[in-house]
């Protein structure tokens, strides 16, 4: 991680996650919906971060609280039918949280980019890295050094 993106000095008011390709086949609450490794990875250490408030990046839904109930979908971020930066900033504004700081995106370099068009100060901890298998064990190493700094 980069200096920059160091996290053990505060409690993030947001953190940002993205959804995930692998989903149940129903119906869901967004904190059951999403399956994958990946995403249950930057979950576990959204949750070791302890935020005031965790949201996922849906590519279709947009910004959902781990509560909200949706169905199944198949469209990865980019697609002509995800979310746009303007209308995730519409979701920002709406739910009053456009001035949250500090804000933390976990995931890759277009999850993260999609965040900053709303949060240009969000924290990246994963940047820089060279692939699924870094990411996986940054995510790893960040849930870890938090868990055990709470003991």
């Amino acid at each position: 991680m980069t200096a920059n993106d160091y996290l053990d000095c505060y409690q993030p008011e947001l953190v940002v996650i993205p959804c995930g390709s692998r989903k149940l086949g129903r119906r869901a609450r967004a904190a059951d919906l999403y399956v994958g490794s990946y995403h249950r990875a930057c979950r576990r250490a959204a949750d070791a971060l302890r935020p005031d408030r965790l949201l996922i990046l849906s590519a279709r839904y947009g910004l959902l609280d781990l509560d909200d109930v949706i169905d199944p979908y198949d469209t990865p971020h980019g697609a002509a039918d995800a979310i746009t930066a303007r209308a995730l900033l519409q979701q920002a504004t709406v739910r009053d949280i456009v001035l949250l700081d500090p804000v933390v995106a976990l995931g890759g370099a277009r999850h993260a980019g999609l965040v900053r068009t709303i949060w240009p100060h969000a924290r990246t901890p994963l940047a820089g890295t060279r692939g699924m298998g870094e990411q996986m064990a940054r995510l790893a190493m960040l849930r870890k050094g938090h868990e055990q700094r709470l003991m």
